[in-house]
């Protein structure tokens, strides 16, 4: 990217106007530059959500891999008894199969995921370093930064709402298996008297489908993600609107308007305090699920 004073020269040659000597830029240049930055801010945002998002899917692969691990091996052990015991079956083969090919796929799952991540990782750092050049070219004492800020909170707000419903959307799954699961392991363990290896198998399969769910549902806490996004993305546009009509503590004081400037500023102040809370919050559960996982080891 080119420095702003060639960037400032070459608009000013476009649009036919003076710079001002305090500012160097004149209104024109100033918006187009806050405009780059509010782009580059949003292609930021972007690229960490989805690093987040290929990070946490990565915590999910390896905890499915812990329990198709531990299925392998139990499963193996009921193939070495059935061999000196009795005649293996065919059921009992195919079960050990199935896990094995199921651990493989979740390890190649990972090794792919990482490389994603590793290419995130490094689209993020310089997607950081254009979102500090282009805020390094903008004048910090513009009213219309301020402006560009409070509508920039609208993507800011649409991004909260996203991962909020996508947190919900995936907990309400993991909650539907092992709902639904829990009874039909139930069933089928009423319905099944030892007689039948197939009916058996499956419903082993199923309840470790529902253990390891309500493993990964209590560990990565979607709905409180979820709760914490939404209401974040509440607070902002609730101080948005009161910040455009003039209501509450943007209201009129001592009969006098607040002015606008002001207005932003206390606006601009309130976003960053919500936007260091949920990042508090977030900080909070992932501490809350690694000491869960220390304690469990």
């Amino acid at each position: 990217m080119t420095h702003g004073t060639g960037d400032a020269g070459d608009l000013s040659h476009a649009t036919g106007r003076a710079a001002p000597s305090s500012m160097g830029l004149t209104e024109e240049q100033e918006r187009r530059l806050q405009e780059e930055y509010r782009k580059q801010v949003k292609n930021f945002d972007e690229i960490e959500d989805d690093l987040r998002t290929s990070r946490t899917f990565q915590r999910i692969f390896l905890l499915c891999l812990v329990g198709a691990i531990a299925l392998a091996f139990l499963l193996g052990y009921t193939v070495i008894v059935g061999l000196w015991e009795s005649k293996p079956e065919f059921t009992r083969w195919a079960s050990l199969v199935i896990v094995i090919l199921f651990w493989l796929s979740l390890g190649w799952g990972m090794w792919k995921n990482r490389k994603r991540i590793v290419t995130r990782a490094g689209n993020l750092r310089n997607a950081l370093q254009d979102r500090q050049t282009a805020a390094a070219r903008l004048p910090l004492d513009s009213p219309s930064g301020l402006r560009i800020y409070r509508e920039a909170s609208l993507d800011l707000i649409a991004q909260y709402r996203k991962s909020a419903s996508r947190n919900r959307r995936i907990h309400n799954l993991f909650q539907l298996v092992i709902i639904s699961g829990s009874i039909v392991t139930s069933t089928l363990t009423a319905m099944n008297q030892g007689s039948n290896k197939a009916l058996g198998v499956s419903t082993s399969a199923l309840s470790a489908l529902v253990g390891i769910s309500a493993g990964v549902t209590g560990y990565f806490k979607f709905r409180e993600r979820g709760y914490n996004l939404q209401s974040t993305a509440d607070e902002i546009e609730k101080h948005y609107n009161a910040s455009q009509f003039m209501l509450d503590e943007y209201a009129a004081q001592n009969g006098n308007h607040l002015p606008e400037g002001d207005r932003l500023r206390l606006f601009a102040r309130h976003v960053e305090r919500l936007k260091e809370e949920q990042r508090k919050r977030e900080l909070q559960l992932e501490q809350s699920s690694s000491s869960r996982e220390d304690r469990a080891g």
